[in-house]
């Protein structure tokens, strides 16, 4: 992995800060609703509305729809690329594209594209080929790692003995690719370490998926705290049962609490059946997958937010949470204890602890308006350095080449 540092050929400066043309590999994009997705799409349109000509490859929703499209993400429109994809039964909406002939795709629209900058979200498919063939023609590629273990291991339909396998030689792959870059980016610096410790490479760069806050309207008017939200995936890295059972707990206490579920996923039948053993089924909504407006309504409507993933490496939706002016109960894991501070925008608890959480929402829902309006406002205030511009900015110096600030 070359230094993020070096500066590109050439001598004129104002040639340097010219409209870039970029490429973005995404194994996972819109339509789909997850962090990776998310990320990508905000960063493809904020790339978009500040000049540059972006271009996105990700696999065709339908197999027989593949191509290029203009399509609209964000407010911003830009071109994507959809080479054919196919479904991975397993899992309930991931696709993918042959891994054989990705490296065809690849040479295909590299060959249309004048790229500047490949940047890579995914070193399993399309973001592999890819790094690969822009290597071979000098194309400088940028890498960004959104995956966990434990995202994959769902889903692979293996024994535990071949998952180990499978996983050991999957991060040894994603060292290769990673190897051509000439940045690796995650979103935390936990993150960062958990990469550099598994594939034992050097400098991996911290930089946060970031959101807008200014689409976000938090609400601070005093009212009554009974309203528990998540989305999210519901799949069982998310361990939404945990949440589940802690309410349940605190029905005796909180007798008006419910608990409102935004997000699809393999796991959600498995989850009503909970709700429904443990006797608060006519407390807890499925939402299912909602619009963008529906998702910001309903953070404006719940009074805390409950995540309990273990495999989270930032969380886009605690982010926008945060930026809701929600207080945030979390589990102290991963990157989770980056964006929830114990006992100042809300608490970590044990993961897995169903009554260690149970106690973490009642101390937010029973808080008098003073502290609760505190916890509320360090949201906020934690929340800034996440602001999606300067997310922006870091990646413009990384695709020209530029040094970062330390």
């Amino acid at each position: 992995m070359t230094s993020p540092a070096t500066p590109p050929a050439g001598g004129d400066p104002a040639a340097e800060r010219r409209p870039l043309t970029i490429v973005i590999a995404a194994d996972t994009f819109a339509p789909d609703v997850n962090g990776a997705a998310r990320f990508a799409e905000r960063l493809a349109a904020g790339l978009v509305g500040r000049g540059h000509d972006v271009h996105v490859v990700t696999p065709s929703v339908r197999h027989r729809d593949h191509g290029t499209f203009r399509e609209t993400i964000e407010g911003q429109e830009l071109t994507v690329h959809r080479p054919p994809g196919w479904r991975y039964y397993p899992h309930d909406w991931l696709r993918f594209v042959l891994p054989w002939r990705a490296k065809h795709y690849s040479r295909r629209i590299l060959d249309e594209v004048p790229a500047d900058v490949v940047h890579s979200q995914s070193h399993i498919v399309l973001g592999r080929a890819l790094t690969r063939i822009a290597r071979q023609r000098g194309i400088p590629v940028i890498a960004t790692n959104h995956v966990m273990a434990e995202n994959v291991i769902d889903f692979t339909t293996l024994p535990p003995l071949l998952d180990k396998i499978v996983v050991k030689l999957a991060w040894d792959d994603a060292k290769r690719t990673f190897d051509m870059s000439r940045a690796v980016t995650t979103p935390t610096r936990k993150a960062a370490e958990f990469l550099e410790n598994t594939i034992d490479i050097e400098g991996v760069i911290p930089i946060s998926c970031g959101i807008d806050k200014r689409t976000y309207t938090p609400d601070l008017t005093p009212r009554a705290h009974t309203r528990v939200l998540f989305v999210g995936r519901l799949t069982t890295e998310k361990h939404v049962e945990v949440i589940l059972a802690a309410v349940a707990k605190l029905v005796p206490e909180i007798p008006d609490i419910t608990f409102d579920v935004v997000g699809g996923g393999d796991q959600r039948r498995n989850l009503e059946q909970t709700a429904q053993r443990l006797g608060i089924q006519d407390r807890v909504r499925f939402h299912g997958r909602v619009p963008e407006d529906e998702l910001r309504a309903s953070y404006g409507k719940a009074d805390v937010f409950a995540i309990a993933s273990i495999a989270e490496l930032q969380s886009i939706a605690t982010m926008e949470a945060m930026a809701s002016g929600l207080p945030v109960v979390g589990a102290n894991a991963v990157a989770l204890p980056h964006l929830v501070h114990d006992g100042e925008n809300g608490y970590l608890f044990e993961p897995g602890n169903v009554d260690d959480l149970a106690d973490k929402l009642r101390r937010v829902l029973t808080a008098s308006p003073e502290e609760y309006l505190r916890m509320q406002q360090a949201s906020l205030d934690g929340v800034e350095i996440h602001d999606i511009e300067k997310t922006l900015d870091t990646f413009e110096k990384l695709y020209r080449g530029e040094p970062l600030e330390a």
